[in-house]
């Protein structure tokens, strides 16, 4: 797996993680009404870069990761913009109990090809979202392996209409994709841009 821990301190330092960050923040706004009274979880924060453009919008964010390295970079984030919203927590949603809170807004950037086991960690979003609550997930779609390349084993982004099943499997519905960024690398056959859609479902 990626060494997040290790990227950490450089990880802001990126533009392409910054823009992509602002993309699909921009992109729940335009998809989700948010409002001072919503509770919201990010689960897979790294350094919070898609929960920063979305703070003063939202009543509280948790945020969620398993980095150590990541979410130290997060909290002094936190402290050195005074901001009183924001609460961090390491954990594994897919290894450990089901927390007692409860949200209206789940977001997540760039987590879901990472977690093995997809169909799990929807039902646990679902779990906890209250009803009526938003789920935004933003990935990529299904492409050959070559973003992270074959030493690296996660899923090679995701099929929509696989995932659509998933998604109302796991109890959800009003499932929507929408293609927010696009991420330009170089591969062996050259230059070459992934899609990253934003998928948007509610829990009924």
């Amino acid at each position: 797996m990626i060494d997040f821990d290790s990227k950490a301190r450089q990880w802001d330092e990126n533009p392409v993680f910054v823009e992509r960050g602002r993309k699909i923040a921009e992109a729940i706004r335009g998809q989700v009404a948010l409002k001072p009274t919503m509770r919201a979880m990010d689960y897979g924060c790294g350094t919070g870069l898609l929960s920063f453009p979305l703070k003063d919008a939202l009543g509280h964010i948790t945020l969620k990761d398993t980095s150590t390295g990541m979410l130290d970079v997060l909290r002094e984030k936190i402290a050195a913009q005074g901001v009183v919203n924001m609460a961090v927590h390491q954990t594994d949603l897919t290894a450990e109990p089901l927390p007692d809170e409860r949200y209206d807004l789940i977001y997540s950037s760039m987590t879901l090809h990472h977690i093995p086991d997809t169909g799990k960690i929807l039902q646990v979003f679902h779990s906890l979202l209250n009803p009526g609550g938003r789920l935004c997930l933003a990935d990529l779609d299904k492409e050959d392996g070559s973003f992270h390349g074959p030493e690296i084993d996660v899923h090679h982004g995701f099929d929509r209409t696989a995932l659509t099943a998933q998604a109302e499997q796991a109890g959800f519905s009003q499932i929507r994709f929408d293609t927010v960024f696009e991420i330009v690398k170089e591969t062996e056959g050259g230059s070459r841009a992934y899609p990253v859609f934003l998928m948007t479902a509610e829990r009924p």
